[in-house]
């Protein structure tokens, strides 16, 4: 099962902030780069959030993303379309929390294929933790990809959802190496990211960078606290 043996970590994408001012072909090039990244370091899930993007070019990314990542231990997601997810092949689906209910997917999809949602309040979490695999909670901390929001879980709405449901919890928003500790000791069973992953030069071409040492870190902030197997 998702996160039994040890912390989960799940890379977000986000296209304009990996290749900022990039046409469509070096945007594919750099997502692929930082899919291929993810493999090489042992990251579990990919959640491919190109929200933007045409179905005909989703489709191609999700494709090509799960070849890469085919024979490995991590696992491609798409974000929101299902349709997409299924025709692609991949191994699952993550569902915004104003999406369709995850109880109207599971009879489409295939055996073990994975749904997940995103929660912002432990009420939310309660309503639909029963027909997914594993929820993301946040915004935790004050995140550059929702610069609007006003609200923030912070460490004891992050502990209040985790207390609230079985599944595992994936904490999302301003994560950085300095929070994780504190993530863990909330209970939450991984992270979801989309800045920590990124290179920290902002003016590069593609950010895309090898991300083995910043998912050591990330793990080892949770086995610190005793909260793996």
């Amino acid at each position: 099962m998702l996160g039994d043996r040890r912390p989960i970590v799940c890379l977000v994408t986000d296209g304009p902030r990996l290749c900022a001012g990039c046409d469509d072909s070096a945007s594919r090039r750099c997502l692929l780069a930082q899919v291929q990244a993810a493999v090489a370091a042992g990251i579990d899930l990919v959640q491919l959030r190109e929200r933007e993007m045409a179905a005909a070019r989703l489709a191609d990314l999700v494709s090509e993303a799960v070849a890469v990542a085919r024979g490995s231990a991590t696992r491609i997601l798409v974000n929101d379309r299902l349709d997409v997810a299924i025709a692609c092949g991949a191994d699952g689906v993550h569902l915004r929390a104003d999406s369709v209910p995850a109880a109207s997917v599971r009879p489409v999809v295939p055996r073990g294929f994975l749904i997940g949602r995103s929660v912002h309040a432990p009420d939310e979490a309660v309503r639909v933790a029963v027909d997914v695999d594993y929820l993301i909670a946040g915004a935790v901390f004050p995140t550059a990809s929702k610069p609007g929001a006003m609200r923030w879980l912070g460490d004891e709405g992050l502990a209040a959802v985790v207390r609230a449901v079985g599944v595992p919890v994936l904490a999302i928003g301003g994560l950085t190496v300095e929070h994780l500790r504190r993530v863990a000791a909330a209970g939450a069973a991984g992270i979801a990211a989309i800045g920590l992953f990124l290179g920290d030069d902002a003016a590069a071409p593609c950010r895309s960078v090898p991300l083995d040492a910043r998912v050591e870190t990330a793990r080892a902030a949770f086995d610190r606290r005793g909260l793996t197997a």
